[in-house]
């Protein structure tokens, strides 16, 4: 039988820890797969003090120099951690959310408002993950399978696991958002399986909320672990995310499977090279993947992307697998995710975008004044279009103060590109909209401003309070004008996304002042411009 040979493996579990490629922490590929933004530098060897010892002692560590550094040695000194560590406190965490709301009608204090939203939307979504992950199947030998997932099934990961895909060979239908694509033993281990517990947590059947569709079927092998008894035809040796994805043309709905890969890397993050990139990625459909973010998939990955044609009608065997928490969990992350009143800044959120950057190399560039950047993104689509832009632009433009540019995110301009413009945005403007999603990628100073939100407030307000971006939105309705009522097309009712706007001039302008106004007064803007003023060099700097 067929075997593909990987990398470096993935240790997978906090009790089933296995061995990696990089035994005793040996350099692996000159310590490539870190990789991380300097800020995350001292929480990441803060989990591996072995592995900081050898970089501080080994000239050919690119990260010597940084351990080296009095702000690394004040951040280790002060107990740097992510948030979600055993003996983590919470002035240590990599950041700390705020919530300058009041708690009356939420919460009983202050306090309760602020553990809820880091339960909620931070670092605390993490720690509980790791707190709940339960062993369904157990090991009883070095070679055996096993099983570990948190409640409800939302998060898994094992090891020598089998899938049967044979039967795929034979479905013409599409496969995407099915529950039917594995039957009854047709995922399993050789392990001591916990059947009540596991189906204990079959409470949240759904597609893209829990690995219950797939799990509810697995199966102890009774014969012997399934790559030793050589029942695999294709055996995967590299780390591997089996991912059920939402809508990979919208990037709000995208990015939510982003968002929960990274936070399933934490939840993972149990071996040195967790966040490296010699991994596989399967996505659960039959359908290419393709999409106008694909780059960002080069985050996490550097290999193709797989999909079930890639391995249908074979049985298919992980050496470790990981099942990611997925984009529409029940009270999950961001989609679904029930932010309490008043809070904002989540510290997963922030770390996220400064991840995704720090991969794809995107970096604030050099200002040659002090004006504030503004982004118009213009739609080139048939609804929400906003009909009187052009004299919106114009207005705008004449105030010597403002650096004023109007884009279009189409797929004439790549996504790399798109998030350099937005990281070196100070005010981004925009109808609502999925491209209002790059707001996780603004400086921490910037506001968002929702040129008019189409009736639906909350969507792009909550995710600016994630990521802790300044928010703004048309704020006198008389004041603009739609081209009709809108339709939905499919139902025959009044739907506001469903037409385009024009806006008043004077008002327009005024918001737009209050928006930089904001930009200008925050202390980070403050000292980036005196950063700048210090050096004629570009800023390459990362965000703390």
């Amino acid at each position: 039988m067929g075997r593909v040979r990987g990398g470096a493996v993935l240790a997978l579990g906090v009790k089933l820890v296995l061995l990696t490629l990089c035994t005793q922490y040996a350099a692996c590929d000159k310590y490539e797969y870190i990789n991380l933004p300097k800020a995350h530098l001292p929480m990441y060897f803060r989990r591996f003090p072995a592995l900081e010892k050898q970089c501080a002692e080994d000239e050919t560590c690119p990260y010597q120099k940084v351990l080296a550094s009095q702000s690394y040695q004040t951040r280790k000194d002060a107990g740097a951690c992510w948030g979600y560590e055993e003996g983590c406190t919470e002035r240590a965490r990599y950041a700390n959310h705020t919530c300058p709301g009041s708690h009356v009608g939420y919460v009983k204090s202050k306090q309760a408002q602020l553990d809820t939203f880091y339960s909620q939307a931070d670092f605390g979504f993490v720690r509980d993950q790791i707190r709940e992950t339960r062993i369904m199947c157990e090991p009883q030998f070095p070679h055996d399978s096993s099983l570990e997932c948190s409640k409800y099934l939302r998060y898994c990961r094992g090891r020598n696991l089998m899938i049967n895909f044979t039967d795929l060979a034979h479905r013409s239908e599409p496969l995407r958002y099915k529950m039917d694509v594995l039957g009854q033993g047709q995922i399993g281990g050789h392990c001591r399986l916990h059947g009540k517990r596991l189906r204990d947590e079959l409470q949240h059947i759904s597609p893209l909320q829990s690995w219950g569709p797939e799990l509810r079927f697995f199966k102890r092998l009774e014969d012997g672990p399934p790559i030793e008894d050589g029942r695999c035809d294709v055996v995967i040796e590299k780390p591997t995310f089996i991912m059920k994805i939402d809508a990979a043309i919208n990037m709000y709905h995208h990015f939510c499977d982003f968002l929960n890969l990274y936070a399933s890397l934490h939840v993972n993050l149990s071996a040195p090279a967790s966040f490296g990139t010699d991994t596989h990625v399967l996505i659960w459909e039959s359908f290419t993947y393709q999409s106008p973010f694909a780059d960002t998939f080069k985050v996490f990955t550097r290999n193709p992307i797989a999909d079930l044609k890639t391995y249908a009608g074979k049985v298919v065997c992980f050496r470790n697998v990981v099942l990611p928490l997925l984009p529409r969990m029940i009270f999950g992350l961001y989609y679904n995710t029930p932010i309490i009143y008043g809070c904002e800044n989540s510290g997963l959120f922030h770390a996220f975008s400064e991840h995704v950057l720090h991969r794809l190399r995107v970096r604030m560039t050099a200002r040659p004044d002090d004006r504030i950047r503004i982004t118009f993104l213009s739609r080139q689509t048939r609804y929400r279009r906003v009909l009187n832009e052009d004299e919106l632009m114009a207005r705008i433009a004449q105030n010597p103060t403002y650096d004023v540019q109007r884009v279009s995110y189409g797929h004439e301009l790549s996504f790399v590109e798109q998030l350099r413009i937005t990281r070196n945005t100070d005010v981004f403007i925009g109808m609502h909209g999925a491209g209002l999603t790059h707001l996780l990628f603004l400086p921490k100073w910037a506001t968002l401003f929702e040129l008019y939100h189409c009736e639906d407030p909350n969507c792009y307000r909550d995710l600016a309070r994630l990521r802790g971006v300044h928010y703004l939105t048309w704020e006198r309705d008389h004041l603009v004008h739609p081209d009709g009522e809108g339709k939905h097309p499919e139902r025959d009712e009044r739907h506001a996304k469903f037409t385009n706007y024009a806006f008043d001039v004077n008002e327009f302008e005024r918001l737009v002042a209050k928006a930089a106004n904001h930009v200008k007064d925050h202390p980070a803007f403050q000292n980036f411009l005196s950063a700048k003023k210090s050096s004629n060099r570009p800023t390459k700097k990362d965000e703390l």
